[in-house]
């Protein structure tokens, strides 16, 4: 009977200490997953980031290609209005060439 108490010290410092090794483990789980959860966290920043930037390279590309067809096709037009003037002046030219 004498070693019963011993006994029950021991049971309770074991249970004790296997409690304190089963949270410090729950810590460990909870703090790998929560760097893990900020690593990802990073990654879709630095994701998001990259894509905005090449995002507005594209469009600065576009638009600079919108901007070139339209001086492009704005001269093709100043182009034909002026050929349409001079085909003008040259029927006008023609009727007076021939009312003389």
């Amino acid at each position: 009977m004498k070693y019963t108490p011993l006994v029950l010290l021991a049971f309770a410092a074991l249970v004790i200490v296997s409690c304190d090794q089963q949270k410090a483990d729950i810590d460990t789980k909870t703090d790998a997953t929560k760097k893990a959860i900020n690593d990802r966290k990073e990654a879709v920043n630095s994701a998001a980031k990259e894509a905005k930037k090449e995002t507005d390279v594209k469009a600065t590309i576009d638009k600079a290609t919108i901007e070139a067809n339209k001086e492009s096709t704005q001269a093709q037009l100043d182009a034909d209005k002026k050929k349409a003037d001079a085909a003008a002046a040259a029927a006008k030219a023609k009727v007076d060439a021939e009312k003389k």
